[in-house]
C-alpha cells in the first residue's frame, strides 16, 4: 500500500513539474509581447480576449499554485 501511494505521489510531482514548466514557457512568451497585442485565454472550452498583462497575471496564479501544491506533496512524503 506504501509502494502504491509512494508511485501516485511521484507521478503528481511529475505532473507538476510538467505544468510548472509549462506556465514558466507561458509567462515567458507572454512577456516577450508588445503589450498592445491581443492575446486569446482558455477557459473551459472557450476562448476569451484579454491583454497580454492579465494573461500573464493568470499563469503567475496558477504556476505558484501548482508550487503549492508540489510543496505540499513534499512535505507530506
Amino acid at each position: 500500500m506504501v509502494v502504491l501511494l509512494q508511485a501516485d505521489t511521484m507521478a503528481s510531482v511529475s505532473d507538476l513539474k510538467n505544468e510548472m514548466r509549462s506556465h514558466e514557457v507561458s509567462i515567458a512568451e507572454l512577456n516577450a509581447l508588445p503589450s498592445s497585442r491581443t492575446v486569446y485565454q482558455k477557459n473551459g472550452n472557450l476562448f476569451f480576449r484579454t491583454t497580454v498583462q492579465t494573461a500573464a497575471n493568470m499563469e503567475q496564479k496558477q504556476l505558484d499554485s501548482a508550487k503549492a501544491k508540489l510543496k505540499n506533496l513534499n512535505s507530506s512524503v
